[in-house]
């Protein structure tokens, strides 16, 4: 475990050097905060509060910019040790393969999960001290916002490993790293809606559509913010949604995590066979 800590505070303090935590942070919180108070205009007489509001703008900002940042953070995090030569040095160490990818991979969540907090928390803050949200029934969905996103983008920095340890340059990596946030985050959903409508119902049954959301970490996470709670999903348009897909938080957030655990996994194996 001392190991692990060691590795995951290296890259911290990369992170750090980088000024990667500063540029994440401050653009989170910036994004942030300009949401919330933009978001609280359109709420006037509709039933919701500039609490709700928010949550679905970002949501909708983390889905398209949370991975992106995680995959540009993890991509090289194997593939540019071995091409800087440092990985031969490193296992010199009396350290694991399967150490270095989990203290490696703490490190880049930290700093990932950090920028999230501070930045949608100094949103949370600033709308609590403007008087906008009384209670816990109306903080839990944002909370919850939160920490799931963290999860998401934990799952694309899983991704990012499987990504590094499987290919042999940094540019091959960097370009399927873009491939992979492309495909998830913009091209399944339109294939998906295309397939529907040319299914028509006959193969793509709700059962089948629910799967087939499951398999995208993004729409997963969506789902979660956007139907999980009663006053966000009427604000978003998503409760008649939610009726019918009936897919509960609990499963969503099972599937957000099988997304982090699975593609490490697949990383460690390749990386425990891969000749330095």
């Amino acid at each position: 475990m001392r190991h692990i800590l060691t590795l995951a505070g290296r890259e911290i303090r990369d992170g750090l050097r980088n000024r990667w935590v500063l540029a994440i942070t401050v653009l989170m919180a910036a994004l942030a905060l300009t949401l919330s108070f933009l978001g609280s205009a359109p709420t006037g007489n509709v039933g919701v509060g500039p609490v709700e509001v928010t949550i679905v703008s970002l949501s909708s900002l983390t889905i398209f910019l949370l991975p992106l940042i995680a995959l540009l953070l993890s991509f090289d995090a194997l593939v540019g040790e071995f091409e800087r030569g440092t990985m031969m040095l490193l296992l010199t160490y009396p350290v694991s393969r399967l150490q270095i990818i989990i203290g490696k991979f703490l490190g880049h969540v930290s700093i990932l999960a950090f920028a999230t907090v501070l930045g949608y928390g100094a949103a949370g803050i600033a709308l609590a001290a403007a008087g906008n949200g009384n209670g816990f029934a109306v903080w839990r969905p944002f909370v919850a916002m939160i920490g799931s996103s963290v999860l998401l983008g934990a799952a694309f920095v899983a991704l990012g490993y499987l990504i590094s340890a499987a290919v042999g340059n940094r540019g091959t990596a960097a370009g399927l790293a873009v491939g992979v946030w492309l495909a998830f985050v913009l091209l399944y959903d339109m294939a998906l809606l295309g397939a529907l409508v040319a299914d028509q119902g006959r193969t793509l049954t709700p059962e089948v559509v629910n799967l087939l959301l499951l398999l995208n970490p993004a729409d997963a996470y969506r789902l979660f913010n956007l139907t999980g709670f009663a006053n966000v999903s009427v604000f978003a348009g998503m409760a008649g949604l939610a009726e019918t897909l009936r897919l509960p938080p609990a499963l969503l957030l099972t599937a957000l995590a099988a997304w982090i655990a699975v593609p490490l996994t697949l990383a460690a194996m390749i990386f425990q066979r891969r000749q330095v």
